[in-house]
């Protein structure tokens, strides 16, 4: 899985505003974060039209999350930033179709996407703000292998 820049800053963005408990100017989050603002400004304007942030206007403005931080998983800035979790060549996985010998290659992309989600919808931004991850997230961190680069 290749995590963009775009979904990189995005939760970046939303956990600082998590962590910080209120509003944030995009000035703010950027030097927080070391997120370049022209860049941020496109990313929060789509997490406010996607319902996840909320904008102020004027000298004490700025952004909010819209909902609390353990209400927004870190699913819901991806797909908002990047859509779906798992695309084959721009298909749902379970659209794909391979002859044989590779016809179970669909069954690995949506397992794939499955396991996606399992880290992915159960973290929430609360967590990440917390530094506690979910028990599932930081047994797979536990395992062996799990920080070896192959």
């Amino acid at each position: 899985m290749q995590v963009t820049a775009r979904v990189d800053y995005a939760i970046r963005a939303v956990v600082q505003l998590a962590a910080t408990g209120g509003s944030l100017s995009r000035g703010d989050i950027a030097a927080a974060q070391g997120i370049p603002p022209k860049f941020l400004e496109a990313i929060l304007l789509q997490l406010r039209q996607a319902g996840l942030l909320v904008a102020q206007r004027g000298t004490a403005g700025g952004y909010a999350l819209a909902r609390p931080a353990d209400a927004i998983t870190v699913a819901d800035v991806v797909r908002v930033v990047d859509g779906p979790l798992a695309a084959v060549r721009g298909l749902p996985p379970e659209d794909t179709e391979y002859p044989d010998p590779a016809a179970r290659l669909r069954d690995l992309w949506v397992a794939l996407r499955a396991g996606m989600r399992q880290v992915l919808e159960t973290t929430t931004i609360a967590d990440l703000a917390s530094g506690v991850l979910p028990e599932g997230v930081a047994a797979l961190l536990a395992g062996d292998g799990a920080w070896v680069r192959r």
